[in-house]
């Protein structure tokens, strides 16, 4: 356990940073591959049987049956969750060769840094339709947002400092700046609180009902 904590309170801010990063990676990643594989299995099931029983329908809002009959959960004419199977191992790999000390190279981040942006957006229309157009909610659904944002925050965080992200220089310099002030956990968790908070507003006295 002492060799965990001084893992992670180096005396390097750069590298400790480093490691929470790829920690927040790792952590987000792992719960997102397992919440993919939920979601794989129970589609499985809803395609064997469409009024299948699912573990998360509890009710009308918390009901992931509801959410994986609309069309947007098969966007590509398979379940979405089969993209995080196929995605999340890669980011895991990342995160624990990135734990090891192994850097990457420029081109690299900044392919993933698309890539992971790509699925960022995605997760978050798949949030916009399930909260405004189908009207309910997917726990594992919301898992998978939540650590698609923890990821991408975490991402964006290393390549700024790390100048991946091919950006002019007064971009760079200023972004640096803003992410050495912290100022991107507090959006990040501004934004996490406020979809908690949208959520209980809009279906609040619904949810455990």
């Amino acid at each position: 356990m002492r060799k965990v904590v001084e893992f992670f309170t180096h005396k390097e801010k750069t590298l400790r940073d480093n490691r929470w990063i790829f920690a927040s990676m790792l952590v987000g990643s792992v719960l997102s591959l397992i919440a993919s594989l939920v979601l794989s299995v129970e589609a499985l099931e809803l395609a064997k049987d469409p009024n299948a029983v699912l573990s998360c329908s509890i009710n009308v809002v918390i009901n992931c049956a509801t959410v994986a009959a609309h069309p947007t959960a098969s966007l590509l004419g398979f379940p979405n969750s089969f993209l995080g199977l196929i995605a999340e191992p890669v980011v895991i790999t990342v995160a624990i060769a990135g734990l090891s000390g192994i850097k990457f190279g420029r081109k690299f981040m900044f392919a993933a840094q698309i890539g992971y942006s790509l699925g960022f957006i995605f997760a978050y229309y798949l949030l916009y339709t399930s909260y405004f157009v189908i009207g309910a909610l997917c726990p594992w659904c919301l898992l998978v947002t939540l650590t698609t944002t923890l990821v991408w925050f975490a991402i964006t965080r290393y390549n700024i400092r790390e100048n991946n992200l091919y950006l002019p220089k007064k971009v760079q310099k200023s972004l640096h700046g803003f992410i050495e002030r912290d100022y991107d956990k507090l959006v990040m968790w501004g934004m996490i609180v406020f979809i908690i908070v949208a959520i209980l507003v809009k279906y609040g006295d619904s949810l455990f009902a």
